[in-house]
């Protein structure tokens, strides 16, 4: 559509000029709600396709082995959570993790890598979990790292870590959209209360 605007050299602003990226809607796509809980609600669901997508679930797990994949199966070769969430001893995440993605001599897909590489801390687990259920572990300090919402929307438009989802290396799927376009679905809906989806 905004192409389309563009194209005939036509001026509009507004949501007429809303967009979204890579299947994840942009803020402005949510303007014409008028309520603002009700837009709040619409803007939690939109976060809810990369909070669900395998990029993040993989390692926000509800037991101590991550999962891998786009198909979320279970770390091979077998590992475990570790004290800080960083592995175990003998078995660290930087044992196969490293900085960057590392592609197979194969071809056929890549070891993930990013500093640091470690899972999600346990009570902040999302496997199975419905959309109210993350939406109000999001906001409690008890389940969520102990961030307030600025911290969490920082750790979801700003941390490297969540930014690798839009950049996994071969043979993985990105997360949708950008870490942008997370970033501002996140502070938008903070501004309009953080409201959750009822269960």
């Amino acid at each position: 559509m905004k192409r389309l605007i563009l194209a005939l050299g036509l001026t509009l602003t507004g949501p007429a000029l809303a967009d979204t990226v890579n299947g994840l809607k942009t803020v402005d796509e949510f303007s014409a709600i008028e309520s603002e809980s009700e837009r709040s609600v619409a803007v939690f669901q939109e976060m809810m396709k990369v909070i669900e997508s395998p990029r993040c679930l993989n390692c926000h797990p509800r037991g101590d082995s991550p999962l891998q994949g786009d198909d979320m199966h279970v770390h091979m070769p077998p590992v475990q959570r570790g004290a800080a969430d960083f592995g175990a001893p003998g078995m660290y995440c930087t044992t196969c993790h490293g900085s960057q993605n590392v592609a197979f001599a194969t071809g056929a897909g890549s070891i993930p890598g990013h500093t640091p590489w470690q899972l999600a801390p346990i009570e902040m687990a999302w496997v199975g979990k419905t959309a109210p259920e993350i939406c109000d572990q999001l906001k409690d300090p008890a389940r969520n790292g102990d961030r307030s919402l600025a911290e969490i929307h920082e750790h979801m438009a700003e941390d490297g870590l969540v930014g690798w989802g839009w950049e996994p290396g071969k043979g993985r799927t990105p997360a949708p959209g950008n870490q942008q376009v997370l970033g501002e679905l996140v502070q938008a809906w903070i501004d309009t209360g953080a409201m959750c989806p009822e269960s």
